[in-house]
């Protein structure tokens, strides 16, 4: 019996060495802030949406767009500038159509089957601006965004002034919010 009594004791000490060392473990891993490395991870990355407008390739942050869609069937304002193209009724609600591309270049963005629109909010209200084509959702990391005064050069001017670039191309960042403070592009009445 006393050598079972001494079998138990043995068990005990190396299970209670077993415990101390998993105590220790989940100790380790309460004091380890996992929220700590996510928000790091959410510094250094940007997520946004990239797209193609004529002949640039843009990207804007994915928390200013609230959706994409194909090209909607759209109904003319009387009186509108060309650019604003009408209204259309996205899941019940008016989102007015403009042609971004009409808008800055000055000439109307072909409709294919790539064409969308790009849904955002402009001073809160929900806006749509036309686009060439949507090419997903892209992660940048920060220490690749740089201001860029090459910009200044095109009618995207104050509308984009810094790019990511990578290895396949340059990505301008478009600020949708700006399109608010353009006296023009918030006027859309014909003055004819």
């Amino acid at each position: 019996m006393q050598g079972d009594q001494q079998h138990q004791y043995q068990a005990d000490t190396g299970g209670s060495r077993l415990l101390d060392k998993l105590y220790d473990y989940e100790q380790r891993s309460l004091s380890h802030d996992v929220g700590e490395a996510a928000r790091q991870q959410q510094i250094s990355n940007w997520d946004g949406v990239v797209f193609r407008l004529g002949d640039h390739y843009l990207t804007c942050r994915i928390d200013q767009i609230e959706e994409i869609i194909a090209f909607p069937p759209y109904t003319q304002i009387p009186g509108a500038k060309e650019w604003l193209l009408g209204v259309a009724n996205v899941r019940g609600n008016l989102v007015p159509v403009s042609d971004l591309g009409w808008f800055l270049f000055g000439s109307r963005t072909p409709v294919t089957a790539r064409t969308r629109l790009i849904i955002g909010r402009i001073q809160g209200r929900m806006a749509g601006v036309v686009v060439d084509e949507v090419f997903g959702q892209r992660h940048f990391h920060t220490d690749d965004l740089n201001a860029e005064s090459s910009w200044d050069d095109t009618p995207l001017a104050g509308l984009v002034t810094h790019q990511f670039k990578s290895s396949e191309r340059e990505w301008g960042v478009l600020n949708l919010g700006q399109l608010q403070d353009d006296p023009e592009f918030m006027d859309g009445a014909r003055r004819d």
